[in-house]
C-alpha cells in the first residue's frame, strides 16, 4: 500500500492494481472551481474528490465509480481523512445515471474518464486498469450524457482528457448541450507536443470558447515549472 500526502495533510492511499495519485487528477482538481455540491464521475479511488475537499473546506463530493474495489478504496481514503460526511461514494454504472442520482441535482460535475477508445491499441493487463483507462465500460459520449443529466442549467462540467481527442470532446459535449467555455492545453516540457487538455463546459451556455495560456509542467532542464510547483504545493 502506497500513501501520498498533499494539501492540508490529506492522505491518499492506493494499492497495486489501482491508480496512484496521477498528474491528470492533480491538474483537474486545480483547474476545477466547483460549487458547494459536486459530483465526481469515474471517481476511481477518490483522488480528485479528496483533492477538491482539500482545496475547498466547505465542499461536499458525491463520487460515482463502477468498480467495487475502487469504491472500497475511496471509502477507506475518506475515512482515513475523517471525510466520510463530505465524500459520499456511489457504486454504479454511469450509463444508468438516472438510477443512481437525481436529475439536475448538481451545479458542478468533474471527470477524469477513460482516455482510449476500444481498439485504439492501448491495452492494460490488469482488468481494473483496463476499465479505468479504456472505454470498455463507458465512452466519452456516455460521460457527457451523465454530466448533462446531473447538472442544472448553467452548471459547469470540468474534464481532463487526451489533447489528441479534442475534436471528439467538443462534439460529445455539444451533443448534450454542454457548451465549451474554457480550454487549457498541457505540455510536459516547452518543446513537447500537447499531451492533455483541461476543459470547462456549461450546460445550456452560449457559444464562446476562451483559450487559456498553455500549462508547461517542466522546464527545458527537467526541473518543475513554477505552475507545477504551485499545483503540487512544492516549496
Amino acid at each position: 500500500m502506497k500513501t501520498e500526502f498533499f494539501q492540508n495533510n490529506i492522505r491518499f492511499a492506493s494499492s497495486e492494481g489501482q491508480f496512484s495519485l496521477g498528474t491528470d487528477a492533480m491538474l483537474l482538481a486545480d483547474f476545477a472551481e466547483p460549487c458547494s455540491e459536486v459530483c465526481d464521475l469515474c471517481a476511481g479511488s477518490g483522488a480528485v474528490g479528496l483533492l477538491l475537499l482539500a482545496k475547498e473546506p466547505r465542499l461536499r463530493v458525491t463520487a460515482v465509480e463502477l468498480q467495487k474495489d475502487a469504491c472500497a478504496a475511496a471509502r477507506q481514503n475518506a475515512g482515513a481523512n475523517g471525510l466520510t460526511d463530505r465524500l459520499r461514494v456511489v457504486q454504479g454504472d454511469l450509463r444508468q445515471i438516472g438510477a443512481l442520482l437525481r436529475a439536475n441535482s448538481f451545479r458542478s460535475v468533474v471527470c477524469n474518464p477513460p482516455y482510449f477508445p476500444v481498439g485504439s491499441g492501448f491495452a492494460a493487463k490488469d482488468e481494473a486498469l483496463a476499465i479505468a483507462r479504456t472505454e470498455l465500460c463507458c465512452t466519452l459520449a456516455d460521460v457527457c450524457a451523465a454530466a448533462a443529466w446531473l447538472l442544472q442549467t448553467g452548471g459547469s462540467f470540468y474534464l481532463v482528457h487526451r489533447a489528441e481527442r479534442l475534436a471528439d470532446v467538443i462534439c460529445c459535449l455539444r451533443a448534450q448541450r454542454l457548451e465549451p467555455k474554457l480550454l487549457r492545453l498541457v505540455r510536459h516540457g516547452p518543446k513537447d507536443g500537447y499531451s492533455l487538455l483541461l476543459l470547462k463546459a456549461v450546460l445550456g451556455g452560449k457559444p464562446g470558447l476562451q483559450l487559456l495560456p498553455e500549462l508547461v509542467l517542466f522546464e527545458e532542464d527537467g526541473s518543475p515549472s513554477e505552475e507545477y510547483r504551485r499545483i503540487y504545493h512544492l516549496k
